[in-house]
C-alpha cells in the first residue's frame, strides 16, 4: 500500500466541499409547435388470373400514383417506393392449383405544403385499388424548436440554482457540469416508424364517377421536450 504524496490528483468531491457548496438542479422545457412536414402512405394493389396480367395492372397503377405526386412539384419534397410483392392465391382443396395473384407496391410520401395535403390525400384515394394512411406529422431532425427547447432548459436550470443560492443568501460562483439527460444512452431522435400519437386515417381508392372534395386535414400540433442535469459552485453562505 502507497501512501499518497500532496502532488497527486486528489479524487473529485461529489458535494463540494464547505469552501465552494455545490448545486444540482434539473432544467426542463416543454414547447407545443406547428409540424413542419407531413407523411402520408400509399398503398398500390392488383390482382390477376394470371401474374403478368397482375404485375402489369401494379405497374400501371404504380406508374399512375408516382405521376399525381410528382405533379405537385415542390409540395411534395420527398417520394421513396418501399415493399414490392407478388403473390399467389391457392385455391381451396388439394393440390397447388393458383386462383388469381396479388401484387402490392407501398410508397412513401414527404409533404411540406399543407395546402395542398388534403386535395392530393384525396385525389390518391380515388385511384382503383390504393389506400392511403396518414397523415403522420413531424418536424425536421434540425428543426429550430429543439434548440429553443434546449435553451430554455439550460436558462430553467440558471434559474433554478439562482433561486437556491438566493434562499440562502448568496450567489453562485461558477458552473462545474451541464448534461442532457440520458446523454451515455439516447434513443433515435425520429424511430422508424410513426408513434401512437400521430393520427392516422385509411382510405380505399373505388371508381367514383365524379372527383371527391378534398378532405380537410388540420395540423398536429408537436410536442418538444428538453431536459438537461446542471451543476453549480457557490460562494459560502452565512448560515
Amino acid at each position: 500500500m502507497t501512501t499518497p504524496t500532496p502532488d497527486d490528483p486528489q479524487p473529485a468531491v461529489p458535494y463540494g466541499t464547505p469552501d465552494a457548496p455545490r448545486i444540482a438542479v434539473r432544467g426542463e422545457a416543454h414547447l407545443e409547435v406547428d409540424p413542419e412536414i407531413a407523411r402520408i402512405g400509399i398503398t398500390v394493389a392488383s390482382r390477376g388470373k394470371d401474374r403478368r396480367t397482375a404485375l402489369d395492372d401494379l405497374t400501371h397503377r404504380n406508374t399512375t400514383a408516382l405521376n399525381l405526386l410528382k405533379s405537385y412539384g415542390e409540395a411534395v419534397e420527398r417520394i421513396e417506393t418501399g415493399t414490392f410483392s407478388i403473390t399467389p392465391q391457392l385455391k381451396e382443396g388439394r393440390g397447388e392449383r393458383i386462383h388469381a395473384h396479388h401484387g402490392r407496391v407501398h410508397i412513401t410520401a414527404e409533404l411540406t405544403d399543407f395546402t395542398a395535403l388534403g386535395e392530393l390525400t384525396t385525389r390518391l384515394a380515388d385511384l382503383d385499388l390504393t389506400r392511403v394512411d396518414g397523415p403522420w406529422w413531424a418536424l425536421r431532425p434540425n428543426s429550430p424548436a429543439h434548440r429553443t427547447a434546449r435553451q430554455q432548459a439550460v436558462r430553467e436550470a440558471v434559474q433554478r440554482a439562482r433561486e437556491y443560492a438566493e434562499a440562502l443568501g448568496t450567489t453562485l460562483a461558477a458552473l462545474v457540469e451541464l448534461a442532457d439527460i440520458g446523454a451515455e444512452n439516447t434513443p433515435p431522435a425520429y424511430p422508424a416508424a410513426p408513434g401512437g400519437a400521430m393520427r392516422s386515417r385509411a382510405l380505399y381508392g373505388g371508381a367514383p364517377d365524379t372527383a371527391a372534395a378534398p378532405l380537410d386535414l388540420e395540423p398536429q400540433r408537436q410536442h418538444v421536450h428538453a431536459q438537461v442535469n446542471a451543476r453549480f459552485t457557490m460562494a459560502p453562505p452565512q448560515l
